[in-house]
């Protein structure tokens, strides 16, 4: 059975940063791309950044230079460092695990529960 668990949420005043985890069981980590979405109150889910098998990373416009995906396939884990927030950063953000070969991310069906990140003052 395959599960993702996301942490690392929080409250965060604007202009701070954050560190995401989405630790995954029950899967070959390695094999699959990986992204990050989130859903702010009443807003459609969007993609916030997407890392492929070997590394490749693309970003939505809204968090471009500010926030950095990464993977550690050994620890089976996903990260999303968040550097400089807005309070439009506020959303719950999940992790996504992707489907297909992996040298492109697609979304797949399995996702965490979500962390919920606050940003104000």
């Amino acid at each position: 059975q395959v599960q993702l668990v996301e942490s690392g949420g929080g409250l965060v005043q604007p202009g701070g940063s954050l560190r995401l985890s989405c630790a995954a069981s029950g899967t070959s980590f390695s094999a699959y791309a990986m992204a990050w979405y989130r859903q702010a109150p009443g807003n459609q889910r969007e993609l916030v950044a997407s890392i492929t098998t070997i590394g490749r990373s693309n970003y939505a416009d809204s968090v471009k230079g500010r926030f950095t995906i990464a993977r550690d396939n050994a620890k089976k884990t996903l990260y999303l460092r968040m550097n400089d927030v807005k309070p439009e950063d506020t959303a719950v953000y999940y992790c996504n695990r992707g489907v297909g070969s992996g040298y492109v991310f697609f979304p797949g069906d399995t996702w965490g529960q979500g962390t919920q990140v606050t940003v104000s003052s």
